[in-house]
């Protein structure tokens, strides 16, 4: 009899495990990049950063996801570039 009510509680124990995880999820945060200075004349790992974001022309613009690693790659090219939040 013991066996049975340990499995309920187990079972209860998932069960509010997955309604948790599921209310956890956040909306993700964009940001809008635009290249405003030309990175020409820039050293060689800030053309890099702008080609790998996308930034190829003047006023060019992209909506990236806000991550750690995007902020990262814009404090290498906060000089070159116009951040806004979406």
């Amino acid at each position: 009899m013991e066996n049975t009510e340990n499995v309920v509680k187990v079972e209860e124990v998932a069960e509010k495990k997955t309604k948790t995880t599921s209310k956890s999820k956040k909306a993700k945060k964009e940001i809008k990049i635009t290249l405003i200075r030309s990175a020409c004349s820039s050293k060689p790992n800030q053309r890099k950063t702008c080609d790998a974001l996308g930034l190829r022309k003047l006023n060019a613009s992209k909506v990236v996801e806000d991550t750690p690693a995007i902020r990262g790659m814009i404090f290498t090219i906060k000089h070159l570039v116009k951040v806004e939040e979406i």
